[in-house]
Order: structure tokens, then C-alpha cells, then sequence
């Protein structure tokens, strides 16, 4: 039975889209979902049973073609990584990239994160989440199907251990200012940069071909870091 977590799921922070996929990625989707891929269900996921170990996990979620995640459970082989995308060519990719390089330590979860985290994911179980450039729903009338708000902070809250982290990036700054106050404002966790403010660039985390472009067009990236008290 999942703890009872008062968080209601009305307005989803994403949109199916289905995108156009290569041959590749359609091949990784139909043929290394039965090894990688984790059905949603309304039931705890036991990560030991999941990875045959038993091992720090963290999730990454929106992880787009997979380029930081493929990077970091390459890069930290004793940890464990689960990704939730909802949009096919990721997924695909994504898969084809952990055949490739045999990584043992990737699952992939194709839902709405929200659901997986309230439903599949155990009470403090978590060492990270990472949420690196969501939908910025930049429009005003769309800004309340934004991820990060001051319930969805309250339901990580509750599968983070202690000492654990999140960390946020964004390029779009009026949602990089809401994710500050929001994180700044709940009392769960504690802004790892001076002043509680925005942090260096995450070590980490990968720069993708998106980013890149807008670098080049002058666009800047606010980084945040939180530790679960």
C-alpha cells in the first residue's frame, strides 16, 4: 500500500506528442522495452528486485533523448538510474544507448511522473531527482500545468531519504524565480547555493545540442540544487 500522499492530479505538465522516430529508435522500442522498461502499475516498485541489487537510485525526469542520463549511469556504474519520459523517440533512443554501452544500471518508465512517484515509488527511497529543462509553459494561461509547484515539492518531499537532492535547470528565468521560491519556501529542503539563491552549473549534468544552440543565442540557464533535511 503507498503512503497517503495528499497530492491530487488534475493538470497534467506535459502533452503526448508522437513525434517522428527513426527505424533505430522504433527497433529500441519494440525490442529492449522487455529489458529496460518498467509498466507503470499501482504498485511499489522494489528497486533490489529491479536491478538485482541493492544501490543508490535516483530518477531523472523529462530526460529527453537521454543524453545526461546515459552519461551519468555511465559515468557512476554503482548507482542505479531510472528515467521517465513519455514521448517515444526518447525512450527509444534511450534504450538503444544502454544496449550499446551494456549498462546494467538504467530502467525506463514511460507515464507521467507524478503518477510514478505517488504510486511506484517507496516512502524516502530516492538518493536524487533530477528535472532538467521541463515545459517552461511559457504562456500565462498555461503556466499552471508547470511540474514544479508547491505540491509537487511536497510530494518528493516524501520519497527523497534524507541528505538526498534535487536539482533543477532551466533556461526559461520566470520559472527558474518560481522553482526558487518555491523549493526556498518549503521547509523540507535547503538551498545548497550562498544567499539561497541559484548554484553553479550542476557538475553533472550533461550539455545537450539544445542547450548548446541556446548558448549561442544568448540564452542563459538558472541551476538549482536542494538537500532533503
Amino acid at each position: 500500500m503507498t503512503e497517503d500522499i495528499p497530492f491530487k492530479r488534475k493538470i497534467r505538465s506535459f502533452v503526448r506528442r508522437s513525434g517522428r522516430m527513426t527505424a533505430s529508435q522504433k527497433r529500441g522500442l519494440e525490442e529492449l522495452w522487455p529489458l529496460f522498461g518498467i509498466e507503470f502499475r499501482d504498485s511499489i516498485l522494489d528497486f533490489t528486485t529491479v536491478f538485482g541489487r541493492a544501490a543508490p537510485t535516483n530518477i531523472e525526469i523529462g530526460f529527453g533523448m537521454a543524453e545526461n542520463l546515459i552519461a551519468v549511469a555511465k559515468a557512476r556504474p554503482d548507482e542505479n538510474f531510472i528515467g521517465i519520459e513519455v514521448h517515444d523517440p526518447g525512450i527509444g533512443n534511450a534504450l538503444n544507448q544502454i544496449e550499446e554501452f551494456n549498462l546494467s544500471n538504467i530502467r525506463v518508465i514511460k507515464h507521467d511522473a507524478v503518477e510514478v512517484l505517488k504510486r511506484q515509488i517507496s516512502p524516502h527511497s530516492l538518493n536524487s531527482v533530477c528535472i532538467f529543462f521541463p515545459d517552461p509553459w511559457h504562456k500565462n494561461k498555461h503556466q499552471k500545468r508547470r511540474l514544479i509547484n508547491a505540491e509537487f515539492a511536497d510530494l518528493l518531499a516524501t520519497k527523497i531519504k534524507k541528505d538526498g537532492h534535487i536539482y533543477l535547470a532551466t533556461d526559461w528565468q520566470d520559472y527558474a524565480e518560481q522553482m526558487l521560491n518555491v523549493l526556498n519556501n518549503n521547509s523540507h529542503f535547503n538551498n545548497l547555493s550562498e544567499h539561497n539563491a541559484y548554484c553553479e552549473r550542476i557538475e553533472f549534468r550533461s550539455l545537450t545540442k539544445f542547450e548548446k544552440r541556446g548558448q549561442r543565442l544568448g540564452h542563459g540557464v538558472w541551476e538549482l540544487i536542494f538537500q532533503r533535511t
